[in-house]
């Protein structure tokens, strides 16, 4: 009991316990935390030692087994080698120049008492020697001259291209129609609102008539011409057609801009 009673924990332990049942968990929790810790500090460092020497156990059994290499190759022994003779080396021939006839062609400088007189080489001399600054007699100069090509002329026609006429005429078919910038309806709206129907008032009839007009490549209209059966109707309709602002797209044929013919209906009633 001496050494119990020397360590002041378990003295605290002993006042705390005292009169009641020792055998009570915390008591022996208190008593053996020490001992319970050591055991668990020590366990842990051998399981973490086995983990961390496993994965270096393992690349030492698994490593594969180094082969000595030969960094030299073994000598080659040739056996029954014919020896090969060396080519027999021709003795190179010097090219022998065959001396050309030349005359001195230099234009002498007068100088006053001239030692040697240089006397210039007459016309008959250069005709068989090239002109050069001494005279040497040797080969007359070879002088080759290839004829020209001789070219024969034919009776052959040459070919006349001529330029196909431009069908500048209005088309009834075509491959896209015209139409008015805006659409036909903002087109009709504004032959309504511009026409005239002071030619008709009181006669309470439905009068009709079609307005046939060209649509010219540049997007304007011409040849304005109605076709219905009153007079008057027919003038004030093809004035009104020709007062509208604005312009068309004309109308299209393999992708080129064409003449087109544009039929317009037009029927009104008037009280």
């Amino acid at each position: 009991m001496k050494p119990l009673l020397q360590n002041q924990e378990f003295q605290l332990d002993e006042i705390l316990f005292e009169n009641r049942n020792k055998a009570y968990g915390a008591y022996v929790l208190r008593h053996d935390a020490d001992r319970i810790l050591t055991k668990a500090f020590f366990l842990g460092i051998g399981l973490f030692a086995a983990f961390a020497i496993t994965p270096l156990a393992i690349s030492a059994f698994s490593a594969p087994a180094v082969e000595d290499i030969l960094t030299t190759a073994p000598p080659t022994i040739l056996k029954n080698v014919d020896r090969v003779e060396d080519p027999e080396v021709q003795p190179v021939k010097p090219e022998i120049k065959v001396p050309v006839n030349t005359v001195d062609s230099r234009v002498v400088t007068p100088t006053r008492n001239a030692k040697v007189e240089t006397v210039m080489p007459k016309q008959t001399e250069k005709v068989d020697a090239v002109l050069g600054t001494e005279n040497i007699s040797g080969k007359a100069p070879e002088i080759s001259y290839q004829a020209p090509p001789t070219t024969t002329i034919g009776t052959a026609t040459p070919e006349i291209t001529v330029p196909k006429p431009v069908d500048n005429s209005p088309k009834t078919q075509v491959d896209v129609q015209a139409v008015f910038n805006g659409g036909i309806d903002a087109f009709r709206n504004k032959v309504i609102n511009n026409f005239d129907t002071s030619v008709m008032e009181g006669t309470g009839e439905v009068v009709r008539t079609t307005v046939v007009f060209i649509v010219e490549k540049d997007g304007t209209i011409s040849e304005v011409k109605a076709t219905g059966p009153n007079v008057d109707f027919n003038r004030a309709a093809e004035k009104t057609i020709r007062s509208v602002k604005g312009k068309w797209t004309p109308a299209k044929i393999k992708g080129d801009n064409v003449r087109s013919y544009f039929k317009f209906p037009i029927s009104m009633q008037f009280e």
